[in-house]
């Protein structure tokens, strides 16, 4: 599939895979975008982690997302890690990226153990302090049933920076 690139008026403000992956890996959520109920878009804010060339998501068993995903796997994800209203400019400075793929859910326990462990380690890590690794494996156990992973895998990576932030 050939993805749309940015606008040639915009090219200008296209960032670099380098710069759309140290976005990815720092941003704290995003918003998954699937085809929901009745052709209508569904749009879910997640938190996230990237591995590579794949985002993994955590969720409940069952909801609306996961009914979506399993009549169309195709998705994509859009992340905005700056947002600067500037009203005496008529503007907004931004960096945003959106990732383009296609979702599985993920089946083998080994996978969804480790995809848990790396969301654990984006967002908890530095909060839990001593004992963090059993205190995982301990929550990790205890939510297991309840909790399904699913990933998004990257087919196509796009940025867009405003020229002003672009610049600096």
């Amino acid at each position: 599939m050939a993805f749309r690139e940015i606008r040639k008026a915009r090219q200008d403000m296209a960032m670099s895979p380098e710069e759309c992956e140290r976005i990815l890996d720092h941003a704290t959520h995003g918003v998954l975008a699937v085809l929901g109920d009745e052709g209508y878009p569904y749009a879910v804010p997640l938190s996230y982690v990237r591995v590579d060339d794949t985002l993994y998501f955590h969720s409940a068993t069952r909801g609306h997302k996961l009914d979506a995903i399993a009549a169309c796997d195709k998705a994509s994800f859009c992340v905005v890690a700056t947002d600067e209203v500037a009203p005496e400019e008529f503007t907004t400075h931004y960096r945003s990226v959106i990732a383009w793929g296609r979702v599985l859910v993920v089946t083998h326990d080994g996978e969804k153990r480790q995809a848990l462990i790396a969301l654990a380690d984006k967002y908890c890590r530095a909060g839990i302090g001593e004992d963090y690794d059993e205190k995982l494996a301990a929550e990790i156990d205890k939510s297991w049933g309840g909790c399904l992973c699913f990933k998004l895998e990257i087919e196509h990576l796009s940025g867009k920076v405003s020229r002003k932030l672009k610049a600096e």
